[in-house]
């Protein structure tokens, strides 16, 4: 074989090494991609069935049912509500009123299924998401109590 034939196979074979990796880069990254809904978007259908997505608001004052280790609980965004339940010890810092993020799959009955949830860590922090949904359901509950 000539020289020139032996770096064109060498050269096709690095690209196609080159290729595969960068396929199984892309598999892994889009098996990992986790998006955050609200609420409101998990209530209009807005949110993937049966795949892995986050859903952020404040626990629902009143909500929250233990038994044991399976914990029960309402996120809301003032405007709609999702059910959740999970299965495992919450975050110290979990409470009614107080913001969360809630990572698994919602189910064909609109119930979702929680494999971790998230608590804020201090006072004033929370999701740029999170807030984002609650200052957009606060102005909307607002222009519809200001209507006539």
């Amino acid at each position: 074989m000539k020289p020139r034939h032996q770096r064109f196979l060498l050269i096709t074979a690095g690209v196609a090494v080159l290729a595969i990796a960068g396929m199984f880069v892309l598999n892994a990254f889009q098996s990992n991609l986790v998006f955050f809904f609200t609420p409101t978007q998990v209530s209009k259908g807005e949110a993937p069935q049966g795949r892995a997505f986050r859903v952020g608001g404040m626990v629902k004052e009143g909500s929250l049912q233990k038994d044991g280790e399976n914990v029960q609980f309402v996120v809301t965004d003032f405007a709609h509500d999702v059910p959740v339940s999970y299965k495992g010890m919450l975050p110290d810092l979990f409470k009614e009123g107080k913001g969360v993020v809630a990572q698994g799959k919602l189910s064909a009955d609109k119930q979702f299924s929680a494999s971790e949830v998230l608590a804020k860590h201090d006072e004033n922090y929370m999701p740029p998401e999170a807030k984002h949904a609650l200052d957009q359901a606060e102005a909307a509950k607002a222009a519809q109590s200001a209507k006539p």
